[in-house]
């Protein structure tokens, strides 16, 4: 007899279904095969379901297994299959009912004593069994909060295999997993940091403010002490709330690297990563045998920092350059080629020579012109042009330190972030961009146009800074989004030389 239950398999971020036929015969010798290209915890699967069908009170008389995952061109990896593999053999016996497994997809890892444990990519699975006009899914009950997300689908959240067996024959009832959108929200975490803690530093807060209205990239350039990490971490508390589009977005990538917070089942605030400076091309952008997101991609919707910049490889540094042009990250194996979204806001720090000093007053710098452009040679030019705003944070003053508190704090600087970024919203309603620093070609002819006066101002400039086509791309969105700030139409001399200001290493160069 051959039974047949739905279950899926991750591409990416997104779940696709994949059909697990079981073939029980009990002509020939006992064996159990599986074909389909599953991998090693999927092949390892057949002790742990077998001891749990033992466990749980179920006898498999000996008898020639056959099972099959199709498509059988896709790889097949992870211990969710461990639960439809059970669920198949079940059918297959005849302890289940033909058709009542039919249009239920299924997801979880099961224990020897048959205890469902928790799996990733329940998020994208129910995306996808809703998709496919499933009847419902049934998952381990610590997924259920995360697969509940998704509206029109029921979600089974299940302790152990007896309770699905149970609930497959009717003779247990089994409410689905409920989550209310509303509570989520109001679930997000208080930031227990202010920018009013900021002491000085006013030219640096209006960068974060510009950077955030507009999503461009930041660079922060200082000597030791100056504050650079201190203002990078209170960059999400300026940041607009997440849309719920883009909370699910941000889940599904937590949810296939398996990094959702226990119990969680939304990420309701922006990502904020900060990896260190020792890690690998694959741990910042993903991939690796079995491709997983990178910090690159976790950090999609929000913040990545890198502090200490020229500390990372080079090497590290220069895969960065895809990402931040295209907004997401590309992983090309022989057999299938992955996306993973990465739009993010780019931040990072670094000294402005191998001392620290060479910008500080009060300390003598050590280090030779030639060890300051190897120092800074790290951080490749193409790379910088992606940088959008590059600015100076001098050490502070001991007058802006006796102060009780900065002059302005998060909540007024989101206020003015949010109404930019809704004048951007109605701006390219009809386009497919959203926030200034996506403008490209016509759209940017288009809503960064300047007049006779605005042409010359920055002719000059680009020619006396020897600026890059793309630095100059560069300082119109900037112009764009300080206008926006602003509450102008058009882009002026001021809002031009103001985004020049935060052009530092090329007005150094």
């Amino acid at each position: 007899m051959i039974a047949n239950v739905a279950c899926a398999a991750l591409m990416g971020i997104d779940a696709f279904k994949v059909e697990l036929e079981v073939d029980f015969s009990r002509s020939g010798m006992p064996a159990f095969t599986m074909v389909g290209l599953a991998e090693g915890a999927v092949r390892e699967s057949k002790e742990r379901v077998f001891s749990a069908l033992k466990n749980c009170g179920f006898k498999v008389p000996p008898a020639r297994i056959t099972v099959n995952l199709a498509p059988a061109d896709v790889r097949k990896e992870g211990s969710a299959y461990d639960l439809p593999l059970a669920v198949g053999i079940l059918c297959a016996m005849g302890v289940i009912p033909w058709g009542a497994a039919e249009g239920w997809y299924m997801a979880g890892e099961l224990s020897l004593t048959g205890e469902l444990k928790p799996v990733s990519g329940v998020l994208p699975l129910a995306l996808a069994a809703r998709a496919g006009k499933g009847r419902g899914i049934v998952v381990p009950a610590a997924n259920g909060r995360e697969g509940a997300v998704v509206k029109d689908i029921p979600v089974i959240g299940a302790t152990d295999l007896g309770q699905v067996v149970r609930m497959l024959l009717g003779e247990e009832s089994v409410e689905p997993a409920a989550v209310d959108i509303d509570t989520l929200w109001a679930e997000r975490r208080t930031f227990l940091s202010d920018f009013a803690e900021v002491k000085g530093q006013e030219h640096a807060k209006r960068a974060i403010e510009i950077a955030a209205a507009g999503g461009h990239n930041l660079l922060f350039i200082g000597p030791p002490g100056s504050g650079k990490t201190m203002l990078a971490k209170r960059i999400p508390t300026v940041l607009p709330p997440l849309l719920f589009e883009e909370a699910l977005e941000v889940t599904k990538i937590y949810s296939v690297a398996g990094q959702l917070p226990d119990g969680q089942a939304l990420m309701v605030t922006r990502p904020f990563r900060t990896p260190h400076h020792t890690i690998s091309d694959v741990g910042l952008i993903g991939g690796g045998r079995y491709p997983q997101p990178g910090e690159t991609s976790l950090a999609h919707r929000g913040v990545l920092f890198l502090d200490e910049m020229p500390e990372f490889k080079k090497s590290v540094l220069e895969v960065l350059r895809q990402p931040l042009e295209d907004g997401e990250v590309t992983i090309s194996r022989s057999l299938v080629s992955l996306r993973y979204p990465a739009d993010i806001m780019l931040v990072a720090a670094m000294n402005p020579c191998p001392c620290g000093y060479l910008t500080d007053d009060t300390h003598p710098c050590q280090c030779s012109p030639l060890a300051v452009q190897r120092y800074r040679s790290r951080i490749s030019g193409p790379l910088l042009d992606r940088i959008d705003l590059q600015v100076e944070v001098p050490a502070v003053p001991y007058d802006d330190l006796k102060q009780t508190r900065g002059d302005i704090d998060s909540a007024t600087m989101r206020a003015r972030i949010i109404a930019a970024r809704a004048i951007q919203t109605a701006r390219y309603a009809d386009q497919p961009i959203a926030l200034n620093s996506e403008l490209t070609g016509s759209a940017l002819e288009d809503w960064c146009r300047l007049g006779d006066t605005e042409h010359a101002f920055l002719k000059k400039a680009v020619e006396s800074l020897g600026l890059s086509a793309r630095a100059y791309v560069r300082i119109l969105r900037i112009s764009r989004t300080i206008a926006d700030l602003d509450g102008a139409d058009w882009i002026g001399p001021a809002h031009l030389a103001e985004a020049i200001n935060y052009r530092s290493m090329d007005r150094q160069g």
